[in-house]
């Protein structure tokens, strides 16, 4: 991979340049980090110990969790040093890793997203087929396609803007290295860049959003048709409901990102919602699945109790 740089390191303008605002944005950004890290870490833990929830959609909910650990850490740590540090650099090498895992990790994110919108119309719809459809080698592809489709969508978002010529300002007006911050700077032509940003993103995203949409499509037609009991549709809905708070708060909010125009919005408004997918997101994912979830409450008190009590078992 050649590159004629000139341009050896990135600056960072980060959120804000007031001090005293950088201090109180520093306590709430570590918090929601610290959230982030030991609520999807003990979900993971749990879904790992407890025999019960050795099932696909527990399955599929760990790799989520994992995917938000990673996802949050490639920008926080840096975004939070910049709150302390008077100038905050970063390599061209570094910046583009930050770009390649943001971009896998996410799209990898959205992917895991539509596989589990899948996992909940097999189990609902065809719930006698379900253990044969989703079987273990099943949910092993499925999610090794997701993290693969994911990786290659980086990897190609990597190479091409490591291609480019950048030879004047180095200052990002972002907390992190992503793409169109870095091609507002570049002194060649990112009209490909563009065109593969806006295209190839737009599918990796839209795709899943498709069939997650058809999924439950599927679910409420069945549920309404088939089922007549409502107590029956109650429990088949609270399955879902976890789900369907986490596809709002991402799609709603990446697909907003990628497919709006480079011009004509502000620079704040980008950041905001950017945040919103990377940081508060994975912070509030173990919320959302351990408050609306009986049997993940019921593994972690189990779980608690025994680390905590390990004689009395």
């Amino acid at each position: 991979m050649e590159n004629q740089t000139e341009v050896s390191e990135f600056i960072f303008l980060g959120l804000t340049n007031v001090r005293g605002l950088q201090c109180y944005l520093f306590a709430l950004f570590l918090l929601l980090y610290m959230a982030s890290v030991l609520g999807n870490g003990a979900i993971v833990a749990v879904v790992l110990a407890e025999p019960r929830l050795h099932s696909p959609m527990y399955f599929f909910l760990g790799n989520l969790s994992s995917l938000d650990i990673f996802y949050s850490t490639v920008t926080v740590p840096k975004m939070l040093a910049g709150f302390l540090l008077a100038r905050q650099t970063i390599s061209f090498t570094s910046c583009l890793a930050q770009l390649h895992f943001f971009h896998f990790l996410g799209s990898s994110e959205a992917m895991l997203l539509g596989v589990m919108a899948y996992d909940r119309y097999v189990a609902i719809c065809n719930p006698l087929r379900y253990t044969l459809v989703m079987s273990p080698r099943a949910c092993l592809l499925l999610a090794a396609a997701t993290w693969a489709t994911g990786f290659l969508h980086a990897l190609m978002h990597t190479v091409m803007t490591s291609r480019l010529h950048f030879c004047g300002p180095n200052r990002i007006h972002h907390f992190f290295c992503d793409i169109k911050p870095l091609l507002s700077l570049a002194c060649s032509s990112t009209r490909l860049n563009l065109s593969l940003l806006h295209v190839v993103t737009g599918i990796i995203s839209v795709s899943p959003f498709i069939i997650t949409l058809l999924s439950y499509l599927y679910i409420i037609s069945f549920l309404f048709l088939k089922v007549r009991s409502w107590e029956s549709r109650r429990k088949a809905f609270s399955t879902c409901t976890s789900h369907l708070i986490m596809i709002a708060l991402y799609y709603g909010t990446a697909i907003f990102s990628f497919m709006r125009p480079s011009s004509g919005s502000s620079k704040g408004e980008e950041m905001i919602i950017t945040l919103v997918y990377s940081v508060i997101t994975p912070a509030l994912n173990p919320l959302i699945y351990t408050l609306r979830n009986s049997e993940v409450k019921y593994a972690i008190r189990k779980f608690i109790t025994r680390k905590l009590s390990p004689e009395r078992n």
